[in-house]
């Protein structure tokens, strides 16, 4: 008997052995699953979830082993965070896995994305530690490749924000001047042709007849009765009183020689109740509320008259203060001032642009599509005009479409020293941020340019890269840029990106790239390479980034390169 527990405790030590002192075997592809295999570029990083399933018998109990992530492509490679686990007879604080049974790990994998990721490897590293000895195991790789379509959608591509002009080629101005009545009389005195008033008025009339920039378009009148006094004979008061100032005034402009002058118009208003009530409101009368309230009371004018007479201790204010300002004709002339038309902008551009006013010079950059016009008419604007903001920001959002950031970004400065509020200067800030990947800068300056228009766009891209496609999508709306194409493919709603890329008014090689995505993946290889060769013909360098996009692995391409 004896000797037979001696059998026994012999195989005891031998497993115990087998268990703790035998090196680490090495581990296998298939012990691990990627998620996503291939890797995805989400924003601007490339996250993934490695799970490794350890089989029994394999985790040696005094080993703990050290796992590091490797992407590699090219000549470079990068290594995410290290996990590590351990076995049971091991004292430490990292997962342990059980010999006998095995067990299961979960690796976190980030990497900062590059453009050469795009053709990669993912590894795993094993350092083990076992004892006092320390030794590497074999590399094992877990996924291949990363999908950066999400690296399509670019802030450099979103259009600026134009602080617009202000320039109207028609502006409308109105002149008038009055003719005061005595009370239940409707003759012109001559006093009244005389006034400041009406002498302006006349010589503005005759100043515009003279200036072809400028045209008479509409003459009216309008001449009221003060509502003292009975409805019937203020009627023909008011009547009267139209027909003497229209006569007076078809006088005047045949003595001027003015003959242009649009259509001349008239008409009366028995009682101004209107008048009266606002210069009663305007007023220091006293009780002047008791009065605003009976004119809320009765509608009727006589009513009204009637009420208000029987307010003794006032009417004779009213009828010293506010009635005679009642009493009277008012002639306006409507005057369209014609502005500089195009080509005479764009001629004070060539020759003196200092003759243009800050509004025709910012305007006159809206007539070319030449983006070296457009840069050289906002640098004159910010010379010209040095205060003024919106020729620095414009000036900006031309060298930012010209790729030149560090010239946008000084200008910018300025504009941002003149007006650090403008919500256009705000959301180009923020265009600047994202090209220099500084994302929370980029978020404040959005936040305060939060109501502009055109901020859509430039927010699409900033959740695109913070990984938002959602939020993405819902900023776009039904924008028709490359950039809303890219929310929408990651989104997965193939056929609204080929709408919006269908609607682009201006397509590009990216255009055609993204249009050769939705083609591969919905199944469609002619959309593919029909797409494709368009792409790299307007753009070479599309041909090397097929040749290694996974979005195309499916698909042969020879056709299209």
């Amino acid at each position: 008997m004896n000797k037979v527990l001696g059998v026994t405790c012999v195989a005891a030590l031998a497993l115990a052995v087998t268990g703790c002192n035998k090196k680490m075997n090495q581990f296998e592809a298939d012990y691990f699953s990627t998620n996503p295999n291939p890797l995805e570029l989400v924003g601007t990083q490339v996250p993934a979830t490695i799970t490794g399933r350890v089989p029994a018998k394999f985790f040696v109990k005094n080993a703990s082993v050290t796992v590091t992530p490797v992407l590699v492509y090219g000549n470079y490679q990068s290594a995410s965070a290290p996990a590590g686990f351990q076995g049971e007879k091991v004292r430490g604080n990292y997962p342990v896995i059980n010999y006998d049974n095995g067990g299961t790990v979960t690796i976190p994998v980030n990497f900062p994305f590059t453009d050469a990721m795009l053709k990669s490897e993912l590894f795993l590293d094993f350092n083990v530690t076992q004892g006092n000895k320390q030794y590497v195991l074999p590399r094992v790789k877990v996924a291949n490749g990363v999908i950066a379509t999400a690296d399509l959608a670019s802030p450099a591509t979103v259009q600026p924000a134009i602080a617009p002009d202000k320039f109207q080629r028609v502006i409308q101005e109105k002149y008038s001047a009055e003719i005061k009545f005595l009370i239940n009389k409707a003759n012109i005195r001559p006093d009244q042709l005389t006034t400041p008033q009406m002498e302006a008025f006349n010589s503005d009339l005759r100043s515009v007849d003279k200036d072809p920039s400028k045209q008479i378009t509409e003459l009216n009148i309008s001449s009221y009765a003060s509502p003292d006094g009975s409805y019937e004979f203020n009627t023909r008061l008011a009547e009267q009183r139209e027909i003497n100032t229209q006569a007076y005034l078809e006088g005047k402009l045949k003595k001027d020689g003015i003959t242009e002058f649009g259509e001349l118009t008239s008409q009366f208003t028995p009682e101004d109740w209107e008048g009266f009530q606002q210069l009663v409101a305007a007023s220091n009368i006293q009780d002047k509320e008791l009065i605003l309230s009976v004119l809320s009371m009765y509608k009727d004018p006589e009513e009204r008259e009637r009420e208000i007479r029987n307010l003794s201790n006032v009417f004779e204010t009213l009828e010293k203060e506010i009635m005679p300002q009642l009493r009277y004709s008012r002639m306006t002339a409507t005057i369209e001032v014609i502005g500089k038309s195009d080509a005479e902008i764009n001629q004070l551009f060539d020759t003196d642009p200092s003759k243009l006013t800050d509004d025709e010079l910012l305007y006159a950059a809206t007539l070319t599509d030449n983006i070296a016009r457009k840069k050289a008419i906002y640098e004159a604007a910010t010379k010209i005009y040095p205060t003024n903001y919106r020729g620095y920001n414009n000036l900006a959002a031309v060298e930012f479409e010209q790729g030149d950031y560090e010239a946008a970004k000084n200008a910018l400065a300025e504009a941002a020293k003149l007006n650090p509020r403008s919500p256009e200067v705000q959301m180009n800030q923020g265009l600047l941020d994202m090209v220099f990947m500084d994302y929370p800068a980029a978020n404040r300056a959005f936040g305060n340019a939060a109501g502009l228009p055109d901020l859509g766009d430039a927010l699409g891209v900033y959740y695109l890269k913070q990984g938002d496609t959602s939020a993405a999508v819902k900023a776009f709306g039904n924008s028709k840029t490359n950039n809303a194409a890219v929310a929408q493919i990651l989104a997965e709603d193939y056929s609204k990106a080929k709408t919006t890329l269908s609607g682009i008014s201006k397509p590009d090689a990216t255009t055609y790239y993204l249009m050769a995505v939705v083609g591969a993946r919905t199944g469609n290889s002619q959309m593919v390479l029909s797409n494709l060769r368009q792409a790299v013909k307007l753009d070479p360098e599309y041909a090397k980034r097929a040749m290694n996009d996974l979005e195309f692995a499916r698909f042969n391409l020879s056709g299209a390169l």
